[in-house]
């Protein structure tokens, strides 16, 4: 080991300092509550009856219906997607044998909205289409949203804040940064993580409903970080 890796403590062999130059690890964290910037909604179309193909027509038109229902709010729905579709018949039994009683369809459609006023209003009025299932909404931030960058911008201060209390009650300062790790700065409330903050699951018809007042709920986001620095040598009394 060369005298320059003593004195800095970056040698292989010397990962918890020297006397020359003691290492300091500390933990920064920030908590932070915004405001939501998407609320994310499901449909459940379905359909049902005695004739496959009567049936499968039947939900095509509910789905077409629905899919121009959310699209007419233009630029108020950011993302509209199409997941599962089923079209499942149920058996009966019928003496000796079994025989298909009736089909039952269903499509499942995610919205994504950015108005939340529209979002009542939608809410509603797909609520008050037959056959129809309304799940949500789920509020998030974007993974780009600047709060994530305060976050985590806030927690390499109080880190840094805090190694330079600890140098101060030795008597001493810091000398350099070692490392620097991020440990994870995700909202709270998510797995994608978006978590459920309050449902409507709600099936129509609805006779002349007046639009959901849709409360937006306050996100948390946490951010934390390990660093580790080197002292100049304390002189301990």
């Amino acid at each position: 080991m060369t005298h320059d890796d003593q004195n800095t403590g970056h040698g292989p062999n010397v990962p918890y300092g020297t006397p020359d130059a003691p290492r300091l690890a500390v933990r920064g964290e920030a908590h932070l509550e915004a405001d939501p910037e998407i609320a994310r909604i499901g449909i459940t179309v379905t359909a049902r009856g005695t004739d496959r193909r009567t049936t499968l027509d039947d939900l095509t038109r509910r789905n077409t219906a629905t899919l121009d229902l959310v699209k007419s709010y233009g630029e108020a729905v950011e993302k509209l997607e199409t997941g599962a579709f089923s079209l499942t018949p149920e058996f009966t039994k019928h003496g000796r044998g079994e025989r298909i009683r009736t089909y039952h369809g269903s499509v499942h459609l995610t919205a994504h909205l950015t108005d939340f006023t529209a979002l009542g209003e939608l809410t509603t009025r797909l609520a008050d289409l037959e056959l129809t299932r309304i799940d949500g909404p789920w509020w998030s931030l974007r993974p780009t949203s600047p709060v994530h960058a305060t976050a985590r911008q806030q927690a390499v201060r109080e880190a840094l804040q805090r190694a330079r209390e600890y140098a101060d009650a030795l008597g001493t300062t810091l000398a350099a940064l070692v490392e620097l790790a991020d440990t994870g700065a995700e909202d709270t409330h998510r797995p994608m993580s978006y978590g459920m903050s309050r449902a409507a699951m709600v099936r129509g018809p609805v006779d002349d409903a007046p639009a959901l007042d849709l409360e937006p709920e306050r996100q948390h986001i946490h951010a934390a970080v390990n660093a580790r620095f080197t002292l100049h040598p304390p002189h301990l009394q």
